[in-house]
């Protein structure tokens, strides 16, 4: 009998992918001065037709540093990213860590009110934000927050053409000014990587208060190398593209698209607005990149873009996609393989990670619905979910527990959180072991299944109702284009639930009675009566981050809200 210990997932690493990865001590922004210094004039970034050199990116960041430490900012202070896609946001990330300083990443999609809380649990000291609404956003709250510098930009400040010097504006720093009146002189500093904190990543916005995952240098370090270890086979140093479209400030992104191409010496093809695809498909033509890092979303409204046709010849320059943030409907990934001919690989990650700890092998070892064995260095186990100190049968579900160098330091100024969450042991076996709140299972070979989410359980009668098992049966009927389950109150058994499901259909398809008793006649066929939907909405939209996961807990918010009236 095939237990965890045995690691049976090593069996099916890809040739060449290694058990262990030899991980450098070494800072974030070291990543960035060593490929500079082996590749100068190569692409770092291409940005609406402008190009920078690995040479011009670092000179850049190199003076941001002094910049910072100029204005004040020493060890340790924090500085807030509240930028888009632009060549601005990956120069302040390391410039920040090259002045000692930590990051934090303020999602574009945050309210005045959420982002005064980020500012304050964080302590920033200083910001960089976009001129116009985001620069509002920011002056509201300003007075409220411990910062002391704001430093705006513009998108016209990296487009093609002449350098520029813009007006400066009151109570801010203009970006492009601090880089021109400052020499590319940064201080030296002796950084500790494996204790001292690099990012402020915050997360739990979803389910509850945002919580900043304290994520070390050399936990970001160790993701980058062990991404590179693992798809190291299929490109080469300095030779590929990676199309960015997911938000960076997102911790998919940072790593995918940022800190991995920047060690492995690739271009990264910005794309302003993760939701502007024809934005992307112009990128995706002028860069023809290799990899191509998304969400299931982000593939399915690409696929659904009229016109898509006319990009098929340069779509094939992409090898590999990586999907992750929710499951892939294996309909859309045989779909957008057969469109660009690459492979997509299902991934899995937290933001306590940094994020990714599952990705499967290659297109001949991957499991359709797996996220795939766990990467090089990581550890994992399936334990109850009442209690996490029992072991889970090899095939039977339960939380999944994980251990590796990727693992945060913890929950910044949340000691009780981090204890509930890190483990020092489990099942007798020594940690620091985080407990994911995801429901998983693992099969014989060391492939692992996402089952769903510990809280969006659904309790029918006492019967669990995992609703990622209905949204995957239902986005399988030819109506549907998304599906999101959740319960509600049963108003006949207190204390028990029944299962809702919110639909969005596909163009062209009426929403009305008779494509409802479709949909509930389709689910009878394949789930369990306590299963099947007995309500069904019909919406528009769904509620979703910027990276295009659907968010379940504001759905859940509005029925509790019905019911209370």
């Amino acid at each position: 009998m095939v237990t965890y210990a045995d690691k049976p997932w090593l069996k099916h690493y890809h040739k060449g992918v290694p058990a262990h990865v030899d991980i450098p001590e070494i800072s974030i922004p070291e990543m960035l001065n060593r490929t500079a210094a082996k590749i100068p004039d190569n692409n770092a970034i291409y940005f609406m037709g402008r190009k920078m050199t690995y040479k011009e990116l670092k000179d850049h960041v190199d003076r941001l540093a002094t910049a910072l430490v100029d204005l004040g900012i020493k060890n340790e202070d924090v500085v807030a990213i509240h930028l888009p896609n632009i060549p601005q946001f990956i120069i302040t990330y390391y410039a920040t860590l090259k002045a000692g300083a930590r990051v934090t990443c303020i999602s574009a999609l945050l309210t005045g009110p959420e982002a005064k809380f980020q500012l304050n649990d964080a302590g920033a000291k200083a910001v960089v934000t976009m001129d116009g609404a985001p620069l509002g956003i920011i002056n509201n709250i300003k007075n409220e927050t411990k910062l002391q510098h704001i430093i705006v930009t513009a998108l016209m400040d990296y487009l093609p053409g002449k350098p520029r010097r813009p007006v400066e504006k009151e109570g801010a720093h203009q970006f492009l000014n601090l880089i021109t009146d400052h020499e590319p002189n940064p201080p030296k500093l002796k950084i500790n990587p494996k204790e001292e904190v690099a990012v402020l990543q915050y997360t739990g916005g979803t389910t509850g208060t945002p919580k900043g995952a304290m994520l070390t240098h050399y936990n970001l370090v160790a993701n980058v190398n062990q991404g590179i270890a693992w798809f190291g086979w299929n490109f080469a140093f300095g030779k590929d593209t990676c199309i960015v479209n997911l938000p960076l400030f997102h911790i998919y992104a940072m790593t995918a698209c940022m800190n991995v191409p920047i060690a492995f010496g690739w271009c990264m093809a910005l794309n302003p607005d993760p939701r502007d695809l024809p934005s992307a498909l112009s990128v995706i033509k002028s860069t023809k990149p290799s990899f191509f890092p998304g969400v299931p979303t982000l593939y399915i409204r690409l696929l659904q873009v009229k016109g898509l046709e006319k990009y098929y010849d340069d779509l094939k320059s992409i090898r590999v996609c990586l999907s992750g943030a929710a499951p892939m409907p294996p309909e859309v990934m045989k779909q957008f393989e057969q469109v660009t001919g690459g492979t997509v690989l299902e991934a899995y990650g937290l933001t306590e990670t940094c994020p990714a700890t599952h990705i499967s092998p290659s297109k001949e070892e991957r499991k359709i619905g797996s996220i795939g064995p766990p990467i090089s260095d990581t550890d994992c186990r399936i334990v109850d979910i009442e209690t996490g100190t029992k072991l889970m049968p090899v095939g039977e579900a339960g939380e999944l527990a994980i251990k590796g160098p990727q693992v945060m330091k913890g929950y910044w100024n949340r000691p009780d959180e981090t204890r509930n969450q890190l483990r020092k042991e489990i099942v007798g076996e020594p940690g620091p072991w985080l407990l994911t709140g995801d429901i998983a299972k693992m099969d014989e070979d060391g492939y692992f299944y996402i089952v769903d989410r510990k809280k969006d359980m659904i309790d029918v009668s006492g019967f669990k109702v995992y609703p990622r098992e209905v949204d995957d049966v239902l986005f399988e009927h030819p109506s549907i284009a998304m599906a999101a389950a959740v319960g509600i109150p049963d108003p006949r058994t207190p204390g028990s639930e029944r299962v809702k499901v919110f639909i969005v259909v596909k163009p062209g398809v009426t929403e009305g009675e008779e494509t409802r008793k479709s949909i509930i006649e389709f689910a009878k066929q394949r789930l369990a009566p306590y299963k099947i939907p007995k309500e069904i909405e019909f919406r528009k939209e769904l509620p979703t981050t910027l990276v295009g996961k659907v968010l379940k807990r504001p759905l859940r918010e509005e029925e509790k809200k019905k019911v209370s009236k």
